[in-house]
Formats: structure tokens, sequence, C-alpha cells
């Protein structure tokens, strides 16, 4: 019967962030430096806020796009942490996380052979999601730009077919952030254009020496852009699953419905702790950025040191150093390390095929596990 599953789903794989990070279960003391999650546990006070909407028996449906003080409490947050102004009742969406967030918004605006612009190498959940919704993913190189969109590298893939550019910055894997100048460049070359833009900010919070700016701000671009965050990497609520959309109402109104069919709401007593998140814990985010700051300088002074090329980034906790010396694969570059070292990077191919030649460190990891770590990878290079 396998022959009548949609070929759609048949075709999606696994992704290799997962295969290699689930591999390292099998080798007894190896080290992992692949999983995008805060090490830090979720703040005290969030929890017990969660535990008390479970005491007050508070696990009933919410309204479909959430909680509308907690909406409320997201309209406050990104105003005053971003300038974004975005209206609780209308124009904001609770989602369970902003991979659903993401999903919503491609459903929405999508159709059949709709084509969606994708800075790369990027992450490798857009894809899947965009083929999904029907629409044609198309990748634009930045490699030879430092790794970052600009104006002048996306202009040539705009066609009469483009119905959505996602901007992803702070980048996964890059970690690199759009300054205010290159957001604006972008902005008077898409404020004409008759397309979306879907911005995912889920590492708005974690940006180092340098503001977060987004381009729902400027101009007219508000009207045409969806903005995705939520709480897993700020508030470190992975497993809360919570994040939101941020939209002009006329979108909002679509997208609730899919929204809605989905899976109704988001977790009642997650929305309850996010609401605690978002005013108690608005600030929660600054002590964990502060010791990523460190962790990212480490990680890359040791790479430096070591002769490993890559860009410094600004942003979320990811390195994305070149292996391209060392004249092999980064499959065979992460499967040797993992297996003769006991360490565990992602390849960078699992972030498309414009990441070969990478490999993705995250330092959302214990400074111990990181010098352990990054010793192991010392002696791993010095014999290749």
């Amino acid at each position: 019967m396998e022959h009548l599953i949609n070929p759609q789903v048949k075709d999606i794989q696994i992704s290799g962030i997962r295969k290699i990070s689930n591999l390292v279960s099998t080798i007894p003391g190896a080290l992992t430096l692949t999983i995008g999650q805060p090490d830090f546990p979720t703040p005290r006070h969030i929890i017990e806020a969660g535990q008390r909407a479970l005491d007050q028996n508070k696990t009933v449906y919410t309204p479909n796009p959430g909680l509308i003080e907690l909406r409320e409490a997201v309209s406050n947050y990104v105003k005053v942490k971003y300038g974004q102004v975005y209206r609780a009742a209308d124009e904001i969406i609770v989602t369970a996380g902003a991979s659903q967030a993401v999903d919503i918004t491609l459903r929405t605006i999508l159709t059949p052979g709709a084509e969606v612009i994708i800075p790369a190498p990027i992450y490798p959940g857009y894809e899947p999601l965009i083929q999904l919704a029907g629409g044609v993913p198309v990748y634009v190189d930045t490699r030879a730009n430092g790794l970052k969109l600009t104006a002048e590298l996306l202009a040539p893939y705009i066609t009469e077919k483009t119905r959505c550019v996602i901007l992803c910055y702070p980048s996964n894997p890059t970690g690199q952030v759009l300054t205010e100048k290159e957001i604006a460049d972008l902005a008077e070359l898409l404020a004409d254009r008759d397309l979306f833009i879907l911005s995912d900010e889920i590492y708005s919070e974690l940006v180092y020496g340098v503001q977060h700016h987004s381009i729902a701000t400027v101009g007219k671009l508000r009207e045409k852009t969806v903005v995705i965050n939520g709480l897993s990497k700020s508030h470190a609520m992975t497993g809360w699953r919570v994040g939101f959309t941020l939209a002009p109402a006329y979108l909002t109104a679509h997208m609730v419905k899919v929204h809605q069919y989905n899976v109704t709401c988001a977790s009642s007593v997650s929305q309850y702790a996010a609401l605690e998140a978002l005013t108690v814990g608005i600030d929660d985010a600054l002590p964990m950025r502060e010791a990523y700051v460190a962790r990212r300088d480490y990680v890359y002074d040791r790479l430096i040191a070591m002769g490993i090329e890559l860009e410094k980034p600004d942003g979320a906790f990811y390195l994305f150093p070149s292996i391209a010396k060392f004249g092999i694969s980064s499959q065979e570059f992460a499967m040797r390390l993992l297996q003769e070292e006991h360490v565990a990077v992602v390849p960078g191919d699992a972030f498309t095929s414009y990441g070969e030649g990478y490999i993705r460190i995250s330092y959302a990891y214990a400074q111990e596990v990181l010098e352990q770590s990054l010793d192991r990878l010392q002696r791993f290079v010095s014999k290749l």
C-alpha cells in the first residue's frame, strides 16, 4: 500500500541534523555539538507558572489564536524589543512553536508552482514545508558574500512566479545577522513587488554587540511581511512549543483558519507559562546571551588557532566553519570525527548542497563540553 502515500511526503528526508545526533547515542562517551537547543533550564518562575496553570485546571481549549492576554503580552514584547507594532486582537497568532508558525504561513500564501526564494546554506526545515504546500524552493547562494543575503544577490532570482522571500536572520546555521543598511536595501528591492516576506526571527534575542533589525518595521513592508518568533531559544523553552506569528490583519484572518484546523490552539498550559515569560521574564534572555557571547568567542578563537576558516557570527548559537581545505566531504568529516574522536557535529550538506564544505557547530553547550570537544577536534584535524 506504500504506493498510495503522498509522493511529496515520501520524498521528504529526515533532517541531517537529527541523523547525526541520533548516532551519538550508539557511541559510548561521545560528545555532541549538534542540536540547537539551549543547555539552560527553563527559568524557574516560568515553570511555576505552568504548574499553577495545571493546579488551577487551566487545561481546556483557548481561543484559536491564543489567550488574549498572551497576545497582548506578545504585542508589548515585540514593541519594546524591536519596535514592531501589532494588534493583539487580530494580528497575532500563538502557535505550537515557530515551526508550526512557518507551516501555517506557507499553507496560507502558496499555490501550486509558486516559488519561494531562500538564502542558502539554510536550516533544512523550510524546503519540506514549501513543497508540502505546493511551492517550489529557489535557493540563492550566499557563500561568496559572507553567508549573507543582500539585495544585489536576491534581485536576479525574483520572477513572476515568486510568491515569497524567506529571511532567517540571525541565521541557522551561519549565525549571521543582517545590518540595518542590508535590511533597508532588501526593503527597497521588495517594496513594490507583488510578493510576501516570511521573516523568521526566532533568534532575535540572541544577538551579540549588534541590534536586531526587522524588515517588517521598514516603510510599507509590514503589509506584506509575516514575522515568525517564539520562546524556544530566547527563554530556553524548546519543549513547551510556543511560537507566534505577527502579520497584518487581512493575512492573519486567513492564517488563523489554517491554524484552527491544524492544531485548534497551542497548549493551554504552555500559553500560561509563555505569559509569565513575556511579562515577568521579558529580559530572561539577557544572562543567557552573555554566556553565549563568551562561548562563541572561545569556540571561534579555538577554531582560528587550528587554522580553520570561518566568519565570526553576531547571532544565534552556531558557527559554520569551512572544512574545504581538508579535501574531504562534510559527511566524511563528520562521520570520521564521530568515529575516531567521538565528537558529533552537523555536516554542512544538511543545510542544502550549498552547505557542502562546511560543518555546523552549536555552542549551546556547557563550557566543559566545548573544551573537551574542541580538544578532540584539534586532535582530529591535526591528523588530516
